[in-house]
């Protein structure tokens, strides 16, 4: 009787230090990271640190099959986490042992491995699928464009659930193997660094590499006929570009603008130090589109911001981006000025060096053929909204902020805080916040009220961005300057790079 009950429990104690105590207060990852303006995107419980995608493509039926293999890292213990993607899965594996798995909602792939997942394990997600994107909508809209001889995914703040599974969030960054298989004839584009490419039996196929941290929203993909140019630049990094061979009138100015490539990243690579990544360039697809996006490494360009002839103001502000933007990324979507304004202000210093306009002409141009009443003025940069996120205000009220800095603070200071900003934050996220306090922190000065000026109060500074008004001189005229000649060219720009 004795012996009866006790192996009994003897067995049921065994039974529980068998399971791990991670495992045992296993929960769901939450379905986002709780962004300000996109709270349903990311996910929690875990972070990506590789993705791995082998995909084939048919143009003519607008077919995307694919394999994606993920690499990741608990950071909860996981009964269950999501993905976020848009097409058709046909089968999941956790650690190499099938899962179960669900739609839900527009965009998210409920992933329930065969047992819970302890924190802090490295994993590997597997995910088959396939679809057709275009026919794809999330809010109402698909980011993935197809083209006359192909297609295009390239969009902010999101892309990635068009075409491959992801922890859509600029907050989890990763390296890429992008592999793309495209009828023989065919080219396939992405990031990085194109590794290698062969043929047989009429398909091609492309395999391109991204070794450094980058964001979902910046991984791009472009199929079609192209015209590639290769180049270096001083420094020695490969340049790579393409062109759609049916852009008509716009080709040649866009190609005027975009193979100046190489000596923009020259040039900012002084401004804003060591250029973060191992590749550059660009692309011009044949799409209808109007806007421009920094895709890391190869930023992608809408033929229309060609229109008017070459846009090089266009080219300064996306390869900009690859310090403001790619390398140091926003921690939350209300963060875009610092993207954003560093970006435009980036052309501002072009324009200077250009002899086409100084930033602060620029600034003071702005400012002044700006009236009070101007709805301009209530858009806070610093935080604009998710309906405002690319108003005109967060690129040219945001530049002006950074002019304001530099008068404040002088400019050995200033652009020594334009080198370090980078540096510091590489292949990282920040905040406004923070780069108030690093600004505070190298210059030496208070500047939470300045910044609270220009990028958070919904009316016209009262104080003109001139150092002339800060030292007691004789108030400009209310009679708007002489536009500076680089303004058109920046404005057009603008319009370009707003999706």
């Amino acid at each position: 009787m004795r012996h009866r009950l006790i192996v009994p429990s003897a067995a049921a104690a065994c039974l529980l230090l068998a399971i791990p105590a991670s495992a045992a207060d296993a929960s769901p990852g939450a379905p986002g990271v709780g962004d300000s303006y996109y709270p349903t995107s990311g996910n929690g419980g875990y972070d990506v640190s590789h993705y791995d995608l082998r995909l084939k493509y048919q143009p003519t039926s607008d077919k995307l099959e694919g394999t994606a293999t993920l690499l990741a890292t608990t950071t909860q213990s996981l009964s269950r986490f999501n993905l976020d993607f848009a097409l058709d899965v046909r089968e999941v594996l956790v650690n190499g042992k099938k899962a179960t798995f669900a739609k839900s909602g527009a965009h998210e792939l409920e992933v329930t491995p065969s047992a819970p997942l302890e924190k802090g394990k490295q994993i590997s997600v597997v995910v088959r699928y396939s679809g057709t994107p275009s026919q794809v909508k999330i809010d109402g809209y698909s980011a993935w464009q197809r083209t006359p001889d192909g297609a295009v995914v390239a969009n902010e703040p999101e892309s990635a659930p068009w075409w491959f599974p992801s922890n859509d969030h600029p907050t989890d960054k990763a390296t890429y193997d992008i592999s793309v298989s495209v009828p023989e004839g065919l080219q396939a584009i992405s990031n990085g660094v194109l590794a290698s490419q062969s043929t047989k039996l009429g398909w091609t196929r492309y395999n391109w590499r991204s070794t450094k941290p980058q964001a979902t929203y910046l991984t791009t993909l472009a199929v079609g006929k192209f015209d590639i140019t290769t180049d270096t630049t001083a420094s020695g990094l490969p340049v790579f570009s393409a062109y759609s061979k049916d852009l008509g009138e716009n080709g040649p100015s866009a190609k005027a603008s975009v193979e100046r490539s190489a000596e923009v990243i020259d040039w900012g690579s002084n401004v804003f130090g060591p250029y973060p990544f191992n590749a550059v360039g660009g692309y011009v697809p044949n799409v209808k589109t109007g806007y421009a996006l920094e895709t890391q490494t190869r930023p992608y360009y809408s033929p229309s911001g060609f229109a008017n002839g070459a846009n090089v103001s266009l080219v300064v502000h996306e390869l900009a981006h690859q310090w403001f933007g790619d390398s140091v990324s926003v921690k939350d979507w209300r963060d875009i000025w610092v993207n954003e304004g560093f970006a435009t202000y980036a052309q501002w210093l072009w324009s200077e060096k250009e002899g086409e306009g100084t930033a602060q002409e620029l600034a003071d141009y702005i400012y002044d053929s700006v009236p009070a009443d101007n709805a301009f003025w209530t858009v806070k940069p610093g935080d604009p909204g998710a309906d405002k996120q690319f108003d005109r205000a967060v690129y040219n009220r945001g530049a002006i902020a950074l002019q304001v800095l530099r008068n404040t603070v002088g400019d050995e200071t200033f652009f020594k805080i334009l080198k370090q900003w980078p540096a510091e934050n590489k292949f990282g996220n920040a905040s406004v916040q923070d780069f108030v306090k690093f600004s505070e922190k190298v210059s030496g000065k208070k500047l939470a009220k300045t910044f609270d000026t220009w990028l958070f109060t919904t009316s016209k500074p009262t104080t003109p961005p001139s150092p002339a008004a800060k030292t007691g001189k004789a108030a400009k005229s209310l009679k708007a300057p002489a536009r500076p000649k680089s303004w058109k060219k920046i404005q057009e720009s603008q319009a370009a790079h707003r999706h």
